[in-house]
């Protein structure tokens, strides 16, 4: 039995408690006017500590400068664009956001693919690195004109692989995981864990299916993009962190995940109650993170130069309520579509 301390088994265990001081000082999580009546449930409130020493000092600069030097922006839906220093890094970029019905109760599986390059250049900065959960059209569709206009590395499944070799991207780019690897971008470190889609309420979900070949033909409408197996990342920039959780879909293997312990984690909504105690779970497995950041609870077929706007079938409000009855000490950071925020989830002036 070693008698070390848990901050020197795990390094990362004192950046994540200088994070939560900071997190216990908020007054309410950072919430768009939406959302503003669930500030009052899901507030916390500081306890006062002693001043800090002059090592600890030090560590808190070094996490402040380290948050510092990276910045996100909400990309809706799941997506994300992470930015440390000068190099950039994708999750689920789908911002096209084309018509399908969906949200109009008059979904149509036909409804043909499209990118628009514009937008998509407008969102997506000169990225490096581009993480696909899972391949669903509203994660997928914009990524082959991303990685053939840009050159990224492509990280994601082996369905994803084919698909993309199917609408012409360059095989060398794409980089196949299944879940367990820690991949080493030379600053930038993904862990990829394998993870799982979703569920309706009627325990199912929507284009299940794998692919071991490319099709013979490019995907032409979203019916022709099944999920291909989900994956979550964990992306942490440099050595001082931060480190982010990012999901894809509202479920997950537990067990993928244990120990992980981000300082930010991107939580997808359920839409159902499917999955048993979805949110306890993954905020214990996840070892309750810093800041939980709900995504995929918007209606991602509206623009993104206008606010966010729900999703009717998912419970926002609700969600917040059980992760700040799980994870009463997580600050809980609502994002909008046209902030950057700092590498603590806060905005950025």
């Amino acid at each position: 039995m070693s008698d070390t301390t848990d901050t020197q088994r795990d390094p990362m265990l004192g950046r994540r408690g200088l994070l939560r001081g900071a997190a216990l000082g908020a007054a309410a999580p950072l919430l768009p006017p939406a959302t503003a009546t669930a500030a009052a449930s899901t507030s916390t409130t500081a306890t006062p500590s002693p001043s800090p020493s002059a090592s600890a000092s030090a560590s808190a600069s070094a996490s402040a400068s380290a948050s510092a030097s990276a910045s996100l922006r909400w990309l809706g839906t799941s997506g994300w664009r992470i930015d440390v220093d000068d190099r950039t890094v994708l999750f689920d970029p789908y911002l096209t956001r084309f018509k399908t019905g969906l949200f109009d109760g008059a979904f149509r599986t036909d409804t043909e693919l499209s990118t628009d390059p514009e937008l998509v250049r407008e969102h997506i900065g000169a990225p490096e690195l581009v993480l696909v959960s899972h391949s669903h059209w509203d994660h997928i569709a914009d990524v082959p004109y991303i990685a053939k206009s840009t050159g990224a590395r492509v990280v994601g499944t082996e369905t994803t692989y084919h698909l993309l070799v199917a609408f012409g991207v360059d095989p060398g780019q794409i980089s196949v995981v299944k879940g367990g690897e820690v991949l080493d971008f030379g600053g930038i470190t993904v862990e990829v864990a394998a993870s799982l889609h979703s569920r309706n309420n009627k325990y199912s979900y929507f284009a299940p299916g794998t692919l071991t070949t490319p099709p013979a033909a490019p995907p032409r409408t979203i019916a022709d993009l099944p999920e291909g197996d989900t994956l979550a990342f964990q992306v942490t920039a440099g050595n001082g962190g931060p480190s982010m959780f990012l999901m894809g879909a509202s479920d997950f293997s537990e067990r993928a995940v244990q120990g992980l312990r981000p300082d930010l984690a991107m939580v997808a909504v359920p839409s159902s109650t499917a999955t048993h105690r979805y949110a306890s779970r993954l905020l214990r497995a996840l070892g309750g993170p810093d800041v939980v950041v709900p995504v995929h609870w918007d209606n991602f077929e509206e623009p993104l130069g206008e606010p966010p706007r729900r999703d009717p079938s998912m419970d926002l409000d609700g969600f917040l309520a059980q992760v700040h009855r799980e994870s009463p000490a997580s600050r809980i950071a609502v994002p909008d579509y046209r902030t950057v925020y700092g590498g603590d989830m806060r905005p950025r002036s």
